[in-house]
C-alpha cells in the first residue's frame, strides 16, 4: 500500500504527479491491454476525491474544464499526453448496480480507457477484479491522506 500525505491544497499537484507516474505512466499502471485501468476512489463526502481526480486529469494533460459528474454520472475527457480516453464516474445518485449496468459500464471498464470512480461502493459487485482502490481521508487537522492499494 502506498500512502500520500497532503498537508495543504498546494501539495495536490505534486501528489497527482506522483500518482500518475506510479500508477498510470509506468508499466505497473498498464493493467489491461492498451494500458487502461480502473481506479475506485473511496472516501466520505467532502474528503477530496473529486479534487484529487481533477488534479490527476490535469497531470494527464486534460485541457477541458474538469467537473464533477454528480448529475451526468459520467464525464469523458482525453489525455493530451497519452491520447487515452478518461472516464470520470460518480455513482452517488444511483440506487442499485443495475442502473450502472444499463449505462454499459463494462464497456468503459474493459475498453482500454482510464476510469476514475467516485462512490464505487454503489457498484462494488460490478468492479473488475484488478480495480485499484484509492482511499481519500480527511484527518482531524484538515490534512488529507491518500492510500492506494
Amino acid at each position: 500500500m502506498k500512502r500520500i500525505q497532503l498537508k495543504s491544497v498546494e501539495e495536490i499537484t505534486p501528489a497527482a504527479r506522483t500518482f500518475v507516474d506510479t500508477y498510470i505512466s509506468s508499466p505497473a499502471g498498464e493493467r489491461r491491454g492498451e494500458g487502461g485501468a480502473v481506479f475506485a476512489f473511496h472516501g466520505s463526502m467532502g474528503a477530496g476525491k473529486t479534487t484529487f481526480i481533477k488534479a490527476i486529469c490535469r497531470e494527464l494533460g486534460v485541457n477541458d474544464v474538469i467537473s464533477s459528474p454528480t448529475f451526468a454520472i459520467i464525464n469523458e475527457y482525453r489525455s493530451e499526453k497519452t491520447g487515452k480516453r478518461i472516464y470520470h464516474f460518480d455513482f452517488y445518485r444511483i440506487d442499485k448496480p443495475g442502473e450502472a449496468e444499463d449505462l454499459g459500464i463494462a464497456d468503459y471498464f474493459y475498453g482500454g480507457a482510464l476510469c476514475f470512480i467516485e462512490w464505487p461502493e454503489k457498484i462494488e459487485e460490478l468492479l473488475p477484479e484488478d480495480v485499484i482502490n484509492v482511499s481519500v481521508t480527511e484527518n482531524p487537522d484538515g490534512t488529507r491522506t491518500v492510500e492506494i492499494q
